[in-house]
């Protein structure tokens, strides 16, 4: 990674524990208003913000008098390959083309391999992207063969494999065979791009209402997106704003299990990767992940995947907006903050994705039954992962479940002192570094260091 990324992460570790994250996230050299200009440049940014007016109607339509907050949805498919990734690829991209790198690489089964390809083929550089796409029968998600075909359009090279444990380290086996550029989903390039995403809402939300929003709900998996997002926000001065992430409720089901793998209907935004990443982010391709969700997060929902697909069609028949599911994750959830919140506040769903062939819901939906899953309407609550997806009757069905954060914390905890090795003792530098990756207190990092010492 220093050599297919030009960083240096020993520069950064302080202890077995901790490393200095704002210096991490500065080192690429850019500020957020280069990264605005390297984007315009790219055709990235500066999405429409929209007012969904007919959905708040139907929230207020069931929810309690007074109440039903204004929905707002940054619409981010509008980018040059249609979700808000196009703005973490640009900056690599960027930063490839200018450290004088021929290729970029990407590991990624989503909409990132479509954003890096598209970027890469603006800025004239090779580019592979490393695919997750099978399980062992060499059966692939519709979502994922069309991630593949939009990639080979953009001229990237395709390199699939079977679901396992190999995705990064065969992206590590091609960095050195290529000396490309590591266009890292957890780089501080990436990360440092979505920040604009936060910036613009927050710029954008003010000028429409006079104030930042109340609540931006944030589609969470790896962390990218609440991490850029929230920074973003913070530094644009909304500092008050309730950041909530939202996945989808995979629990149960396991993202390395090829028996599991093509029995899941979101190949992204679920709990598969929004609880791992959430407790233990250096999992990841690079020695330190800039995507740290727990640094943000007030809130962690959870919706089914029933809801999700009731909530793409809402979007369609009532906004007009065919999107793709991932980002209806955070509407779902959206759907429910607003109605418990009063009248005149505002939720921001911070972004949406393209569709179209195996990426749309029907699609998916068609898959699911072909691999067993029973799809019917009914309470929404009946959805077990895997075997079931439950879709609302009523838009009043929908009701986002708030998990566990100080768990997460504990767990994170537990895993940061596994990492140090047997015997570590955390400094009070340490338990200051926790309490900031945890958005927590040094006194509850004390007590929780305390607890698992006498576990």
């Amino acid at each position: 990674m220093k050599r297919a990324l030009g960083m240096d992460y020993a520069e950064f570790e302080r202890s077995p524990i901790t490393f200095d994250y704002e210096a991490m996230m500065d080192a690429h050299g850019y500020s957020l208003e280069d990264i605005t200009r390297i984007q315009t440049k790219a055709g990235v940014g500066n999405t429409p913000l929209l007012e969904l007016r007919n959905l708040t109607d139907l929230v207020r339509s069931y929810a309690e008098p007074g109440h039903g907050a204004r929905i707002f949805v940054k619409d981010e498919a509008a980018n040059m390959a249609g979700s808000f990734k196009d703005r973490r690829a640009s900056v690599s991209i960027h930063a490839a083309k200018e450290k004088g790198y021929a290729g970029v690489i990407a590991a990624t089964s989503g909409n990132y391999g479509a954003a890096v390809s598209s970027q890469a083929a603006r800025a004239s550089l090779m580019c592979i992207i490393c695919q997750e796409a099978f399980d062992s029968r060499h059966v692939g998600q519709p979502e994922i063969i069309e991630k593949s075909r939009i990639c080979e359009a953009f001229g990237a090279e395709v390199v699939q494999m079977t679901v396992g444990p190999e995705l990064f380290s065969h992206m590590l086996e091609l960095l050195d065979e290529t000396g490309y550029f590591a266009a890292s989903l957890y780089s501080s390039f990436g990360i440092s791009g979505i920040e604009t995403l936060g910036a613009e809402i927050a710029r954008e939300m003010t000028a429409l209402t006079g104030a930042a929003p109340t609540v931006v709900v944030v589609t969470h998996a790896g962390g990218g997106n609440t991490t850029g997002t929230a920074r973003g926000l913070k530094g644009a001065g909304a500092t008050s704003t309730q950041i909530v992430g939202a996945s989808v409720d995979l629990s149960g089901l396991h993202m390395a299990s090829d028996s599991d793998f093509n029995r899941k209907s979101f190949t992204t935004g679920h709990t598969g990767f929004g609880v791992p990443f959430a407790t233990w982010p250096d999992r990841a391709d690079v020695p330190r992940n800039a995507a740290r969700a727990l640094r943000y997060m007030d809130r962690y929902l959870t919706v089914s995947q029933g809801e999700v697909f009731y909530v793409t069609e809402a979007m369609a028949k009532l906004e007009g907006l065919e999107r793709g599911p991932s980002g209806n994750t955070s509407m779902a959830a959206a759907m429910s903050l607003a109605r418990d919140l009063p009248g005149d506040a505002t939720v921001v769903v911070q972004e949406t994705e393209y569709t179209g062939a195996g990426k749309h819901h029907w699609a998916q939906l068609n898959f699911a039954r072909a691999n067993g899953v029973e799809v019917r309407a009914g309470d929404p609550a009946d959805n077990v992962p895997g075997k079931s997806i439950i879709i609302p009757q009523r838009p009043e069905q929908i009701r986002a479940k708030d998990s566990d954060i100080a768990k997460m914390r504990r767990s994170y905890i537990r895993n940061a002192l596994q990492h140090a090795g047997e015997g570590y003792l955390p400094t009070d530098e340490d338990v200051a570094f926790l309490a900031a990756d945890t958005n927590s207190t040094p006194e509850t990092v004390e007590k929780t260091l305390a607890a698992l010492k006498e576990a």
